[in-house]
């Protein structure tokens, strides 16, 4: 039993890592706070069921259609809907606020899509749902899977934001956009990029989640609740931040759930939230405010 739940907790919390850290990039660098990022998980997830039942394309080869599709299409979100917004905002606080208005209602809409095309009912369909004996317990093969894709994604986020000039650049943005435009970056590019890369994460966790969760129209808060949890909790903009407080917060969260209660996991995911901000308010791997 400790082995599952420790199995599944990693799971989970490689899975809210990954998501969080799109909306990490989103908001770090292009200091745009959506509010409809959960939404586009979900879409993702029914784009992954679409393929799967329509084509039997495996999940994993729709990565290769559905996450460039995030990345053009959050691109496009960017360039077409929010530039007008970054143009006018006299300050990247007065930016924030306008976002926050401006996804709001965005969320709607593609939640009003996905209700008119898919309906209200939940969702899944099965991909590798079979046992598989692991260190003496059973774990279905789809989460394993999702586990690996997930990390392997996540490590390939920070080595590209660590070890290339583009990521570079993002970083750059995310701690000082004045300073990074005077050295000849160009910022407004940068930061549509670094959403646009925030899509295709997106869309790369909502493929994943569609693998072993049930999912309907409606539940895409919940997920933009949980990313912002783990990019706050983490420290935002920083993508080691966000994958040890994912990892934490899906441990934590199946701890509960095999040991003591499954309806105290939202209980302990705020606890944790709470305590953090208490003893870390910049987040585990935040910089102090000077």
């Amino acid at each position: 039993m400790l082995t599952n739940a420790i199995l599944s907790g990693l799971t989970m919390g490689g899975t809210y890592a990954l998501v969080a850290m799109g909306l990490t990039l989103q908001y770090g660098v292009s200091r745009i706070m959506n509010l409809a990022y959960g939404e586009f998980v979900i879409a993702a997830c029914f784009a992954a069921l679409v393929l799967f039942a329509s084509a039997g394309i495996s999940p994993l080869v729709a990565l290769l259609v559905v996450a460039p599709a995030g990345f053009l299409l959050s691109w496009a979100i960017y360039r077409l809907l929010l530039m007008p917004l970054v143009r006018r905002a006299p300050s990247r606080g007065a930016l924030e606020v306008d976002s926050i208005l401006a996804t709001f209602g965005m969320l709607f809409i593609v939640q009003g899509i996905m209700l008119a095309l898919f309906g209200g009912d939940y969702s899944s369909y099965s991909y590798y749902n079979t046992p598989v004996d692991l260190f003496g317990t059973t774990i279905a093969a789809n989460r394993l899977i999702v586990l690996a894709v997930a990390l392997a994604v996540a490590l390939a986020a920070w080595a590209f934001l660590m070890h290339t000039r583009s990521g570079t650049a993002m970083r750059a943005v995310a701690v000082d956009p004045v300073a990074a435009g005077l050295v000849a970056i160009d910022v407004r590019r940068v930061a549509a990029a670094a959403f646009a890369l925030g899509g295709a994460i997106a869309a790369t966790g909502g493929v994943l989640i569609s693998m072993f969760l049930t999912f309907n129209a409606n539940i895409g808060v919940v997920f933009t609740m949980k990313a912002l949890i783990v990019v706050i909790m983490g420290g935002v903009g920083n993508v080691v931040g966000a994958l040890v407080a994912g990892l934490i917060l899906g441990l934590a969260e199946s701890f509960v759930a095999t040991f003591v209660d499954p309806g105290l996991t939202i209980a302990v995911t705020y606890a944790i939230f709470l305590a953090v901000l208490i003893v870390r308010p910049q987040g585990l791997f935040g910089a102090r405010a000077r």
